[in-house]
């Protein structure tokens, strides 16, 4: 019976039992009667009152259900792509609608309460955890997956591997042509591409090689890391920086049409010379014997448990890090295991 029907009902009797008391020639009036009659009235007339203004109810959110957007850097597009879609279709009462940015306007997203969870590798500092807290909002960081920025040169270049100094060189300013590198080289200048002056990529090299100031007169922007590959692809002298989750899933046919258009560079380990060049693969990611290896982390400000921390669990449990060993990246949740294939 519907919350209408039972007022209905109430307000009935309600009035029959005051019509009942007015009765006065029949029989006598007991003068509960009455008193009975005006409770129930206002009963039903709360209840009618309550139910015109409140409407239809809205489901409250859990873990699994509800609707929400995250924030996500957009060097990790494919891997949260694939995670949403799989967590969606799973719970079919969740809807989370991710929206890609570079990593200064994920965080500003953050600290502006635009969204409640972001997908970055910046963990967030002293001076905004704090700032959080003073609005009595606590940030929890949660770490997901490890990736790796790769660098990446047309085909026609040669050079597929670089000393971890001479990339170090690069961004200092101090190589600029590929003749620096490799006398024999046909190729004139190089001209280094990135995704985007806030993006995560470009500041994690900046950081690494403590650059404080502007980068080099060589070094060139886009939107995004398929431009980055798209520019390499078409132009010889050109080196780019792109996350490793772009061309890292061999099973995915985006990564793979991306892979064909470029090159890895394999680089040598920054403290050990050991007379190796490591691809950014997924062994080498894990062993972090490629030098340029970065944590993804998921970061929430919800104050309750809602489809945000449903959504960060399930990510970070079995099912979601299978999602991050599959599509070539390592998973920061859940061991893994290498096996070395013997030609």
């Amino acid at each position: 019976m519907s919350i209408v029907s039972v007022i209905q009902n109430f307000s009935n009797i309600a009035c029959r039992n005051i019509l009942s008391v007015s009765r006065i020639k029949v029989i006598k009036i007991k003068w509960y009667s009455l008193y009975s009659g005006v409770r129930i009235l206002l009963l039903g007339i709360v209840l009618s009152f309550v139910s015109c203004n409140t409407g239809p109810r809205v489901p409250e959110e859990t873990p699994t259900s509800g609707d929400i957007k995250i924030t996500a850097d957009e060097s990790f597009q494919p891997l949260i792509d694939t995670e949403v879609f799989t967590f969606i279709n799973l719970y079919t009462n969740a809807k989370v609608k991710p929206q890609y940015k570079p990593e200064y306007d994920v965080i500003n997203d953050f600290m502006n309460d635009s969204v409640k969870v972001i997908v970055t590798s910046k963990k967030l500092t002293d001076d905004q955890i704090q700032y959080l807290r003073d609005t009595l909002v606590i940030a929890r960081t949660i770490p997901f997956a490890y990736d790796a920025l790769a660098l990446v040169t047309n085909k026609e270049n040669k050079d597929t591997t670089l000393m971890f100094k001479s990339v170090k060189d690069i961004f200092l300013g101090i190589t600029t042509s590929w003749k620096d590198l490799d006398p024999k080289s046909k190729l004139g200048n190089i001209r280094v591409v990135f995704d985007n002056t806030r993006s995560g990529n470009i500041r994690y090299f900046k950081e690494l090689f403590e650059i404080k100031g502007n980068l080099p007169e060589n070094f060139y922007a886009v939107n995004n890391n398929k431009e980055v590959i798209n520019f390499v692809s078409r132009n010889p002298d050109a080196m780019g920086i792109v996350s490793a989750n772009w061309i890292s899933d061999k099973d995915d046919s985006t990564s793979r049409s991306l892979m064909s258009k470029i090159n890895r560079v394999a680089v040598s380990q920054q403290l050990v010379d050991d007379g190796y060049y490591y691809y950014p693969d997924q062994g080498s990611i894990y062993q972090k014997s490629y030098p340029f290896v970065r944590e993804v982390y998921l970061i929430t400000r919800e104050t309750f448990k809602g489809l945000g921390a449903g959504f960060i669990q399930w990510a970070t449990a079995e099912q979601g890090q299978r999602i991050v060993l599959k599509s070539g990246l390592v998973p920061a949740t859940m061991p893994i295991r290498l096996v070395q294939i013997k030609k």
